[in-house]
């Protein structure tokens, strides 16, 4: 029997939209669904041989139908199989509906009374696809006037500020649950005693060959007195640590070593070190500095 799709589009057809199905509805991270799930791989071979059996199999019945048929039978079939798509029956029916072509027999009646030199012109309908596109365009554009022009709806542009400010505020609040994502406008001071010991840790591995054990100062300034040369407090100390000191003659940059809540960490240890007053400590560098923030919560 003929088939609008041969078999080897149409078995192809059906099998990659399943795949691509498969591959959409089924969430598997970064990798495809197949790979990380090899059930599906297996049920994907499986729905290939039944596909390729079903056909195997309705080409066995359509060949032994056609065998026990009578010749007139068989001429009928053969007939209506050798047609073109145009020139089947109901390709015929779509496209009068979707036109109200006239034949061309009846282009007589259509004939217009004025000539323009010899040119004669038809008088035939719109095609009804025409016209309903046309009504559509007219009801959009009625929406469209009513919804912008008269109720002030967003256009594309006041839109897009809106999703980019939507953006932003879900970027901070997703920062916030992503320590790794840190930076000097987010990071909290860390006070629990286990968290300083984590700071310690990374400050002595990484820290005393500038700045000695005890915070005293080598090399490096002093991290014991109130004196600091780019700013004190959390947020300084962690912009410092991340991005290095003065150029030329300060620290180096720790982002490329040390990830932003072990930078929070050892900055939170570095600001417990304040007070220590430990022995031969190195002279004050820079100015003293005082916590504006902490100022303003406590005049409130």
């Amino acid at each position: 029997m003929k088939k609008i799709l041969p078999v080897y589009v149409r078995v192809p057809v059906i099998f990659f939209a399943v795949f691509g199905a498969m591959e959409f509805f089924i969430e598997s991270g970064d990798r495809p669904a197949f790979i990380k799930y090899p059930m599906l791989t297996l049920f994907l071979f499986v729905f290939l041989f039944i596909l390729i059996a079903i056909e195997i199999t309705m080409s066995a019945v359509d060949n032994v139908t056609y065998s026990i048929m009578t010749d007139e039978q068989r001429k009928q079939l053969d007939d209506a199989t050798s047609l073109g798509l145009t020139e089947t029956e109901w390709y015929k029916n779509l496209m009068k509906r979707l036109t109200k072509s006239e034949p061309i027999e009846n282009e007589a009646n259509l004939l217009l009374d004025h000539d323009y030199d010899g040119i004669k012109e038809l008088d035939n309908n719109l095609p009804p696809w025409w016209v309903y596109l046309f009504y559509g365009c007219i009801g959009f554009a009625a929406v469209y006037l009513v919804r912008f022009e008269i109720m002030g709806a967003d256009n594309q542009e006041m839109e897009f500020q809106k999703e980019m400010a939507q953006a932003k505020i879900d970027i901070e609040e997703y920062k916030k649950t992503a320590p790794d994502l840190m930076d000097e406008k987010t990071v909290i001071l860390l006070t629990d005693a286990s968290e300083l010991a984590k700071g310690k840790a990374i400050y002595e591995t990484n820290c005393v060959a500038c700045h000695r054990p005890d915070g005293g100062g080598q090399i490096g300034p002093n991290l014991t007195d109130d004196n600091w040369i780019l700013g004190g407090g959390i947020k300084n100390i962690f912009h410092t640590i991340t991005n290095g000191g003065r150029d030329g003659k300060g620290m180096v940059a720790w982002k490329g070593n040390l990830k932003p809540t072990e930078i929070q960490h050892v900055a939170s240890y570095i600001i417990s070190l304040k007070g220590t007053n430990p022995k031969d400590a190195k002279a004050p560098e820079g100015d003293v500095w005082v916590d504006d923030t902490a100022k303003e919560v406590a005049q409130k």
